[in-house]
């Protein structure tokens, strides 16, 4: 395995010598890495970083299909209640210990309790078990239609399977140990500020399928994989990749792609075509957005074509969309969001007045250094304000908010009333996987909803099998979730990935997903 000593570049971008270049790629990622568990946060840094060294029972291939991934075989009892699964052969961790039953129900447990998705399975999961080490059970308390698709979430928490003596590690503990089995190895003694190192894992055992989606052969070509985020400033990116010097951009800065379209040495290529979707997250918990009607209210405030102007500026690249769930996919609908989809400046003024808002100051939480959302927070303070609202905004980097979120604290003690992040497709694309409709209160996604006529919406979803009915049913769960303002959703975009010519083999997925890359 080639662990070269890399030289660093002018522009602190780390390299290798020229002779082994064609195994090493070197991606500017679209933030930083400091939270290794993909399970305990939704960050996409630490579900990107999951991907490299995890495996999954099941994927989600390119056309949104379930296919097996860990698993070999299955079998369904004819009552829907008993789920019987069987690994396939050659799936060992990178410490050498071979992956048993017992490794998966362990970490199913522990993702059943921090995923929106898993959580809802775990309401109809009986008990699990491991009857022979390559076999494992689930008894369902009554038959429910999504066993598969939960476990081939392809997006945050991706339910990636973990050594039992590390999945054991409490929900809301961070692990501290990235041992898995997947087509990479996390470089530990290399993880210093700005620099991740990936080494090929030599034992990991490929599908014979081809790459499509989070599914099929994870062919790891690449000795070596880098993310270094020494350039933080949008044109040294442009010119690190022009030059050579990285060869990967995550997620460049939307005002460089006519600078990178114009490169001759540079490809755009957007892996994800489905995209994203910004929202903007209330929390429930403290004043002002405690109150229902301040948050109607402030949903009113909160126009899409502003946000997606400020921050994409792309016509080409975004679109409003009135749904939670993303648009031009079965549940993407419009039902429920008049008041914000059909609402003006002047309504919104009007509600904060009529809402009962005493002017305690909204504490909305910017991120610095990611470009993707970083003007968002700005244009939620100015439309806020338009409406009558006080405003504080704060910043701070990304890594910073992401822990701060989960802080249930008053404001006072470090706590925070809004923040803005985006979600890829298939993480909000349904009632079970979007986790800013749950409402389980202090057990939801970070905001912390609480709203038992939205959660028993959810649980028949969760039951029905009628394509028709849950197409009704989910318009039912987002017309609920506008009316007690569970966020503000604000329309929809993409944002391509740029690469050298010569780095090939780019899945079409949720995510940056670094198997199959060839770099020539």
């Amino acid at each position: 395995m080639n662990r070269v000593i890399l030289a660093v570049l002018s522009l602190g971008v780390l390299a290798s010598p020229a002779h082994a270049q064609d195994k090493v790629l070197r991606v500017v990622p679209h933030s930083n890495l400091n939270i290794l568990d993909p399970i305990w946060t939704t960050q996409y840094m630490a579900r990107n970083h999951g991907y490299m060294v995890y495996d999954t029972l099941f994927g989600t291939d390119e056309k949104n299909r379930i296919q097996p991934q860990m698993v070999e075989k299955w079998s369904e009892s004819p009552d829907h209640r008993l789920w019987t699964f069987t690994l396939r052969p050659g799936l060992a961790f990178h410490d050498g210990a071979p992956v048993t039953g017992e490794d998966v129900v362990a970490s199913l447990a522990r993702w059943g309790k921090r995923d929106a998705m898993g959580q809802k399975l775990m309401t109809f999961v009986e008990r699990m078990d491991a009857p022979s080490a390559n076999t494992f059970r689930i008894f369902l308390r009554e038959a429910c239609g999504f066993v598969l698709e939960a476990l081939g979430k392809p997006s945050s928490n991706v339910p990636f399977i973990m050594p039992k003596r590390i999945a054991d590690t409490p929900a809301d503990k961070q692990i501290e140990d990235a041992t898995g089995s997947g087509p990479y190895v996390f470089a530990k003694d290399e993880f210093k500020p700005g620099d991740r190192v990936y080494l090929k894992n030599n034992k990991y055992v490929a599908r014979k399928e081809p790459p499509s989606g989070t599914a099929g052969g994870k062919h790891a070509y690449i000795e070596r994989v880098e993310w270094n985020l020494a350039l933080r400033d949008a044109q040294a990116q442009v010119n690190a990749l022009s030059r050579g010097e990285v060869d990967i951009l995550e997620q460049p800065a939307f005002e460089s792609y006519p600078a990178l379209k114009a490169d001759k040495n540079v490809q755009i290529v957007n892996s994800n075509p489905l995209g994203f979707q910004y929202m903007c997250r209330f929390n429930h918990l403290h004043p002002p957005f405690n109150n229902q009607k301040v948050r109607e209210a402030a949903l009113a405030a909160m126009q899409q074509e502003q946000f997606l102007r400020a921050q994409v500026g792309i016509k080409e690249y975004y679109r409003s969309c009135p749904s939670m769930f993303t648009c031009n996919t079965p549940y993407g609908s419009a039902k429920g969001s008049d008041v914000q989809s059909k609402s003006s400046m002047k309504k919104a003024q009007a509600m904060v007045k009529s809402s009962g808002y005493d002017g305690t100051p909204v504490v909305i939480m910017k991120p610095t250094d990611l470009a993707a959302i970083q003007k968002l927070p700005e244009v939620a303070a100015q439309l806020l304000r338009q409406a009558g609202f006080k405003v504080d905004l704060q910043a701070m980097d990304w890594n910073t908010v992401v822990t701060r979120r989960a802080k249930k604290d008053p404001i006072a003690q470090g706590g925070w009333n809004m923040f803005c992040t985006a979600w890829v497709a298939p993480d909000i694309w349904n009632p079970l996987a979007n986790p800013a409709v749950g409402a389980l209160g202090e057990k939801s996604w970070f905001g912390w909803p609480s709203d038992a006529e939205l959660e028993k919406l959810r649980d028949q979803f969760a039951r029905e099998t009628d394509e028709a009915k849950k197409k009704t049913l989910a318009e039912e769960i987002q017309a609920r979730a506008f009316a007690i303002g569970t966020h503000a959703p604000l329309g929809e975009y993409i944002e391509p990935l740029a690469a050298r010519r010569n780095v090939t083999g780019f899945v079409t997925g949720p995510g940056n997903l670094y198997w199959n890359i060839k770099k020539n």
